[in-house]
């Protein structure tokens, strides 16, 4: 069913509200890293939020397709954990400090959030005209379901990445972070630093990973009004969880079996 355009400008105002306050107002000027009672506290935020999202879904479009929503945002929330494994290994090759990692997740999950934004919007697009991709996601689903089952543990190589390399091969870098900058003005000559690196690597870190789960999504529903609230809902309390798991992260030694298993049974289905 079309979803009215004042749906999605609510909601894309009450996302932009959330970052306001999440970095204007809560974070702004802060030089620690984010606890873990404040992990927990925003986890719970960002959960509550979605369940009251799906309550207004279910009184405002009815009761499918909050169920279809419920599902899109679990599957989301899901694989989305697994994004933090590479977060984590990200910020321990660059060295990030604890301090800075909260900014450039911002950063970085709000670049990606407009990626996924354009991603799920020509998907929708290109189902609706070719309803044949709908098989071809699935039979992609059951080869990233299996792939994952044979996975042995979680690998990145900064130094591979084309978009990383191009950067420190066109743009001038500072040695250090330049006390939590992206930007800095050295000997009156711009220069970026190595958490703007860090920033882009999330960001296409995320974006490699929206491969599996917006497919995923879509075979849930094709509502593209859905699809884009769950990811976003999913996403946006990825910040939070990451200070949560991370110190505990290493006793996830199931996360890809599981996983697996998620994505092999939504390609079949």
């Amino acid at each position: 069913m079309p979803i009215p355009l004042s749906f999605w400008i609510a909601f894309n105002v009450f996302v932009l509200v959330m970052l306001a306050l999440d970095l204007g107002v809560l974070h702004r000027g802060r030089q620690e890293a984010l606890s873990f009672s404040e992990a927990i506290t925003w986890s719970a935020v960002w959960v509550l939020l979605a369940a009251g999202f799906a309550v207004g879904v279910r009184f405002w479009l009815g009761h499918q397709l909050a169920l279809e929503f419920t599902t899109g945002y679990l599957i989301e929330l899901s694989l989305s954990i697994d994004n933090l494994f590479v977060f984590l290994l990200i910020f321990k090759y660059f060295h990030v400090p604890p301090q800075h990692q909260h900014k450039v997740l911002f950063w970085g999950i709000l670049g990606a959030l407009v990626m996924r934004a354009i991603f799920i919007l020509a998907g929708v697009r290109l189902i609706q005209r070719f309803h044949w991709l709908v098989y071809v996601f699935g039979a992609f689903l059951v080869y990233k379901g299996i792939e994952f089952l044979r996975h042995k543990g979680a690998e990145i190589h900064p130094e591979k990445n084309p978009i990383l390399r191009l950067c420190k091969k066109y743009l001038p870098i500072t040695k250090d972070e330049m006390g939590g900058k992206f930007m800095a003005i050295v000997d009156r000559r711009l220069m970026f630093t190595p958490l703007f690196l860090v920033v882009i690597l999330v960001e296409t870190t995320d974006l490699i990973f929206a491969v599996d789960s917006i497919p995923a999504a879509f075979a849930i529903t094709t509502n593209e009004f859905l699809v884009y609230t769950s990811n976003i809902f999913a996403v946006m309390g990825l910040r939070a969880m990451f200070f949560l798991l991370a110190g505990i992260i290493d006793k996830f030694y199931l996360l890809q079996k599981g996983l697996s298993i998620i994505l092999f049974f939504i390609g079949a289905k």
